[in-house]
């Protein structure tokens, strides 16, 4: 294996909290959180235990070279994730050059494209796509013979057209293409269908293709958009019992690692993308590091489809490995990026693992606990949260979190941290997880 040291360049981000890294980045320092009522007519459909979500900002996707047409013809998780590249490519001072006006293509300047692979994981995009294209397939029928203006108007909501790009837009890979096609990016190009675990996943291999010589350089990271028209994905996660219960007060509802947790916050959606090279593609063209990846390693629990083992045999191992990896011993980490979901079972087990590997030194927090759980994009929006901590040397507290499920250093305040090393774990239902390590640049 080659010794390729691998450094993150660039950083794009699309969260219920804010579009742009920036932005993103002084929310999460300044503890603000996205909560809100669920849509009013998703109400119409069923009675859920949960009515809280966390929604995206609206945004003008012509800004990230979407046009249209485009817009018609790709899902909304697509639009995040070519959101987040195009963030991504400037944040590292990629200079992108017009290839096809027609096509609305483009070049990347001064990089082999042969050598440049695309690593995306999500959950489940093109789902609601699929529910909106699909409404059309069953309703238009029953829409017929009833007329218009009838009571059932309200309830069907399917759209004027079946989409003729609905096969494009419930691709799961469409995301991860769509960046290769956009930047005329010839080298592996791969999507990672690792529930919850995804994006952390496809970060991570994209730090493999690098060190093992396949790429010099890699853009990463994760999407997902849930917010179909009718709330099915919603009442999925709701039925199953894993979202947030409704309180007095909505803005703290959502709690990961407290006490008084009672589940997720579901996220409409969001998108990370991280540019990953080679410390001499980077050094070669004057590229600024903001942290380096020192070591990725995955488990499989093969346990439970929607719960963690409770034993936590493979994530310690995991762990540990991943520290062998990076050449550390616990006492190396300086941070955690939890993956606290919120959940009873899932919050106890993480402290629990944490407490046993590292004990009470490292700092812990939880970034869903600012912006809910974008499940897919999740581990690569924390990834990002992680690398943005080591540059700044600097943490955004966890929200919420009064009464700790175990006595552990939370971050209950945001401020500075001297952060030498860093660990992102993520876990996925299906029992799939993954561990990256990271250092100061």
């Amino acid at each position: 294996m080659s010794s390729h040291r691998i450094f993150i360049t660039g950083i794009g981000v699309a969260a219920p909290t804010a579009i742009g890294t920036d932005s993103f980045w002084r929310a999460c320092l300044d503890g603000i959180a996205a909560v809100a009522p669920i849509p009013a007519h998703w109400l119409d459909y069923y009675r859920p235990s949960s009515t809280l979500w966390a929604p995206l900002p609206d945004f003008d996707y012509k800004h990230y070279n979407v046009n249209r047409i485009e817009r018609m013809q790709i899902d909304t998780a697509t639009v995040l994730g070519l959101c987040a590249c195009k963030q991504a490519l400037d944040d590292a001072k990629l200079t992108i050059a017009q290839r096809d006006e027609k096509k609305n293509t483009f070049t990347v300047e001064g990089i082999n494209p042969d050598r440049c692979g695309v690593f995306l994981g999500t959950g489940m995009a093109g789902i609601a796509g699929f529910a909106f294209n699909q409404a059309f397939h069953c309703f238009s029928p029953i829409k017929k013979r009833l007329g218009d203006g009838t009571a059932a108007d309200s309830l069907l909501r399917m759209p004027a057209r079946f989409n003729p790009f609905a096969v494009s837009q419930i691709m799961p890979n469409a995301t991860a293409a769509s960046i290769g096609i956009k930047y005329s990016l010839t080298g592996p190009n791969t999507t990672f269908a690792n529930a919850c675990a995804a994006g952390t996943i496809a970060v991570g291999n994209g730090f493999r293709a690098i060190r093992s010589g396949k790429c010099s350089m890699a853009i990463t990271g994760g999407t997902e958009y849930l917010g179909d028209e009718f709330g099915g994905v919603f009442r999925g996660f709701d039925s199953a019992k894993t979202l947030v219960r409704n309180c007095a007060e909505p803005d703290q509802a959502n709690r990961p690692f407290d006490a008084g947790r009672s589940g997720f916050l579901f996220a409409e959606g969001g998108a990370a993308v991280l540019i990953l090279e080679s410390q001499a593609h980077a050094e070669q063209r004057g590229a600024q590091p903001i942290a380096e990846i020192t070591a990725f390693v995955e488990s499989f629990d093969a346990y439970s489809l929607m719960a963690l083992d409770p034993e936590a045999g493979p994530i310690k191992t995991m762990i540990r490995s991943a520290l062998d990896e990076a050449g550390l011993t616990p006492d190396g980490i300086d941070y955690v990026n939890a993956h606290a979901t919120g959940t009873h079972l899932n919050d106890e087990i993480e402290a629990r693992i944490i407490d046993e590997v590292f004990g009470k030194r490292p700092a812990i927090n939880a970034t869903k606990s600012l912006i809910g759980h974008t499940i897919g994009a999740a581990g690569a929006i924390e990834t990002a949260v992680t690398a943005l901590s080591i540059r700044d040397q600097t943490v955004h507290a966890c929200k919420n979190l009064e009464t700790p499920v175990r006595d552990l250093n939370f971050v209950t305040a945001s401020g500075p941290l001297e952060i030498r090393s860093a660990l992102k774990n993520s876990f996925g239902f299906g029992g799939h997880n993954a561990s990256l390590v990271f250092t100061r640049a």
